[in-house]
């Protein structure tokens, strides 16, 4: 039987003999492409191919591509792990024809690829070839029919609607109809029951689509029209996972040697089974298996987990993961950075990103599931509470408290609802979510009008590492709208102009229309497009234009830029050659740079980095850029950063050949000693096993210094002058340190007799003690520490003490576990829903504890009052 590593080898060996060129998997992160955060197709990297913004290098690609899915058609994360054959990442094998062969070449080969060489079935194999739409004006495709009446019975051959056999990129863009090929996995028992030819495309398990020619002929328009194309492609996709699945004889793709190693090695740590059934625990071991893939290959091509965008996305599925191996493997420490090491091995010959950065990976994924097991089995025991009071779903407030306090996605818990029989609440969740930054979403929506094309053979072209003023002409434009603000996108035939990439912001400057200027507010790539943001557009575009950057702005921007290789290489000087940049900005006023780290660093090594760099800034090195190929760059020491996609031949920037040697596309000053000078201004954590240096060069850092040296004397001022400042701050902070400890200590004898005045002021109400009162209290933590000192002395209680604290009104309300179960209150509840509107503000918490603090301390009786009213 063949393994998965010879499958993968036989497709990429097979397109060679047929002079394609076989290139590497694009990084899994998109970058440059605002329509995407994850590859999610094996055409995404050649985009710009297709849309005509960039001619290959070849005419003929073949490539095995990383891809995510997460939403869409057959790709809801809930699917993955329930059945056999959704994955969250996955492979798409791909070969590619950029105006080169079509049609017959591509059918017949994926024909002998599949019988010959992989010597599938014939008898269990179908086509499919587009119908044809008459709203759409197309035909059937009978170039394919035709092809393919070459190769297979006519029987065979099945007539697909727009919505199967018709691809397209998105409402606008490159399209065109596809032909797909459908194998028929039944036993021969079933297929002679029942023919396999009336189960394509009817999502059968084991009647699958293995293969998808697509036959880019069209454009699609704005408003719905299709173009024919100036030059036809072949974009074809074959999954991995399933074509492994077919091939290896299995039923469903986690059997074949693709995952088994994963499973097993998930046996081994947890000491559990996996029986290849649809319990929950075969479920849990499946959904490990495929989880794992996404979050490190992501990690490794520089996302970290995050709150919003694409970071979100990734602690989705490990959360989801980590779950499923506390629940249902009753296992309940970190897991999944325990099968990295196998995983890393198992891609090293096609995907050796990972295995580079094993321990930059698993330091993260680790960290990532320390911090939710930590909050997991709270919020477990918080939803098994609310499924208890739920009758037929999830609401949609209790739903957002469990994101919002215990960090989980609302995908968690539908999915923990549905094991319950339950629905969630969604439009009430999205509701509470919209009531504050929803920070998993996109900043707006842009809408684009179509492209209106002033030279067809206008190419777009990049000089501005030589220029920074030139003469062109607009090749196209269009109008964009966005938060109701309307402006204009520019494409030039060769614009000086840098296309924010790389961590560098884009420039800004002026085009000038024979007198008429048009400021540049912003510039852009999109995918390889370099576009040029205006607020207006000149009397006569199709005029030549004077292109100018903003000169001083390009050389602080140069001068951050040069100095972030500076401080790479300091780094790694210092800390050691495990620091590797893990994200970037660059930018007029400073440089901001993550490099993966597992400490803190110390004031003393901040000292040295920023001596040795500003070392290098005296020495006026000169700054080399040199043009040659990835290999020759890579042999030569030169750095390339993980995640980026680099092309045959690369731009390398040498600031003396023993100190640094990046891969850079960024502008660079011509000596370091342009910097003038460089100070670190702050160093901190933003992810697990990652540190940031944000620091300033040039007239930046002098600004920077002299602002210190103000505050200083404004210091020295405010101290009288003292001889030596240190100690003088030294000894206001012990005074101020002893000052607090004899506050405290008199706050605290004040807390015990104003706690027994208030159990005089109990009230049992229908066997609940109620104590309500408004007190006097400096601040919002004295007013909790001073419910807390009743919990010992009261029981069956609710709690609710109100202050004024610097006018400002402060809330606390403590309740028993008991009288919260037995008469369905929530403190957090009504917190938000009574309280927070009396004193115009807002507060949370969790079920019997709860805080709130407003605007408004007149109304603080009445908070109360309110509350009491809600126990009679």
């Amino acid at each position: 039987m063949m393994t998965s590593a010879e499958i993968r080898k036989q497709f990429l060996d097979f397109f060679a003999s047929k002079q394609h060129h076989i290139v590497p998997s694009a990084p899994i992160v998109v970058k440059n492409d605002p329509t995407l955060l994850f590859t999610n197709a094996g055409m995404n990297q050649f985009k710009d191919y297709f849309l005509g913004n960039k001619k290959p290098a070849f005419n003929r690609i073949a490539d095995t591509q990383k891809c995510l899915r997460v939403s869409g058609k057959h790709n809801d994360l809930e699917e993955v792990g329930v059945d056999t054959y959704h994955h969250t990442m996955f492979e798409m094998l791909g070969n590619w024809s950029f105006g080169d062969y079509f049609k017959k070449e591509a059918i017949a080969w994926s024909w002998e690829l599949l019988t010959e060489v992989y010597q599938l079935d014939k008898d269990r194999l179908y086509v499919s070839i587009f119908e044809g739409d008459e709203k759409e004006g197309l035909p059937r495709d009978e170039e394919a029919f035709q092809e393919w009446k070459k190769i297979v019975p006519e029987e065979r051959i099945l007539l697909g609607n727009k919505k199967d056999n018709f691809w397209e990129m998105g409402d606008t863009g490159p399209c065109g109809p596809c032909t797909e090929i459908h194998v028929d996995c039944r036993p021969d028992e079933e297929r002679k029951k029942i023919s396999g030819k009336s189960l394509v495309n009817n999502d059968h398990p084991q009647v699958i689509e293995i293969w998808n020619n697509v036959f880019m002929q069209f454009n699609r328009l704005k408003d719905g029209s299709l173009q024919p194309l100036p030059a036809q492609h072949v974009d074809t996709g074959m999954g991995f996972e399933r074509l492994v699945r077919v091939i290896q004889g299995k039923q469903s793709n986690y059997d074949t040697d693709v995952f088994t190693g994963t499973i097993a090695a998930t046996e081994k740590i947890t000491g559990k089974k996996y029986d290849f059934s649809d319990s929950r625990e075969a479920i849990a071991f499946r959904v490990l298996a495929d989880h794992i893939r996404a979050i490190a290959f992501t990690i490794a091509d520089g996302q970290l987990p995050s709150n919003n965008g694409a970071g979100y996305v990734i602690r989705r599925i490990l959360r989801r993961a980590v779950r499923y191996y506390y629940t249902y493997l009753d296992y309940k420490q970190p897991l999944l950075f325990q099968l990295l090491p196998l995983l890393a091995d198992q891609f090293a010959a096609v995907f050796p990103e990972l295995k580079t950065q094993l321990e930059f990976v698993s330091k993260v994924v680790r960290e990532e599931e320390d911090a939710f097991l930590k909050t997991l089995d709270k919020g477990l025991k918080r939803i098994d509470d609310i499924i208890a009071h739920s009758e037929q779903k999830i609401e949609g407030k209790a739903a957002f408290e469990l994101f919002d306090t215990f960090g989980f996605p609302i995908d968690l818990t539908r999915l923990i609802a549905a094991e319950n029989k339950l629905e969630v609440d969604e439009s009430g969740f999205e509701a509470e979510m919209q009531q504050q930054k929803n920070r998993s979403r996109a900043a707006g929506t842009v809408d684009t009008e179509d492209w209106i094309v002033l030279l067809t053979d206008g190419m777009n072209e990049f000089v501005g590492y030589d220029s920074i003023e030139i003469r062109t002409k607009v090749v196209k434009y269009r109008k964009v709208s966005a938060k109701g603000k309307k402006g204009f996108q520019l494409v030039l035939e060769a614009s000086p102009f840098y296309a924010e990439s790389g961590g560098q912001v884009g420039d800004t400057g002026t085009l000038d229309f024979e007198g008429e200027l048009i400021r540049v507010t912003d510039t852009k790539k999109e995918n390889n497009l370099i576009i040029h943001f205006t607020d207006s557009l000149p009397a006569n575009i199709a005029a030549g234009v004077m292109a100018k950057v903003d000169g001083h702005r390009r050389q602080a921007i140069s001068i951050h830029h040069s100095a972030t290789h500076l401080l790479h290489a300091a780094l790694r000087k210092v800390l050691g050659n495990h620091v590797a940049q893990k994200g970037s900005l660059v930018n007029e006023e400073q440089l901001r740079f993550d490099f993966s780290h597992f400490a803190k660093m110390t004031p003393e090594e901040i000292a040295e980095v920023t001596s040795i760099v500003n070392d290098k800034i005296r020495a006026n090195l000169p700054v080399y850029i040199k043009e040659m190929g990835r290999d020759e760059a890579i042999q030569m020491g030169a750095m390339a950063l993980f995640g980026e996609k680099y092309g045959d031949t690369v731009r390398v920037v040498i600031i003396d050949p023993h100190y640094s040697i990046e891969l850079c596309g960024g502008t660079h000053v011509g000596h370091t000693g342009e910097l003038g000078l460089c100070r670190i201004r702050h160093e901190s954590a933003v992810a697990a096993g990652v540190r940031r240096i944000e620091a300033v060069c040039g007239l930046a850092a002098e600004t920077f210094i002299a602002e210190q040296f103000t505050e200083i004397q404004e210091v020295r001022e405010l101290l009288k002058h003292p001889k030596d400042l240190s100690k003088a701050v030294e000894s206001l902070v012990a005074e101020l340190s002893e000052a607090r400890k004899k506050i405290e200590s008199l706050e605290a004898r004040q807390l015990i007799i104003t706690r027994n005045e208030l159990l005089g002021k109990v009230e049992n109400l229908q066997d609940i003690q109620f104590l309500g009162a408004v007190v006097e209290v400096s601040s919002a933590e004295g007013l909790k520490k001073l419910a807390f000192e009743f919990k010992t002395t009261l029981s069956h209680y609710v709690i609710v003490l109100a202050a004024s604290v610097g006018g400002k009104a402060q809330v606390v309300i403590l309740m028993d576990e008991t009288v919260a179960t037995t008469r369905n209150l929530e403190a957090t509840k009504i917190i938000r829903e009574q309280v927070a509107p009396l004193i115009k503000g807002g507060g949370g918490g969790q079920k019997t504890l709860a805080t709130a603090g407003g605007q408004d301390a007149s109304n603080l009786s009445q908070v109360i009052e309110q509350v009491r009213l809600l126990l009679v």
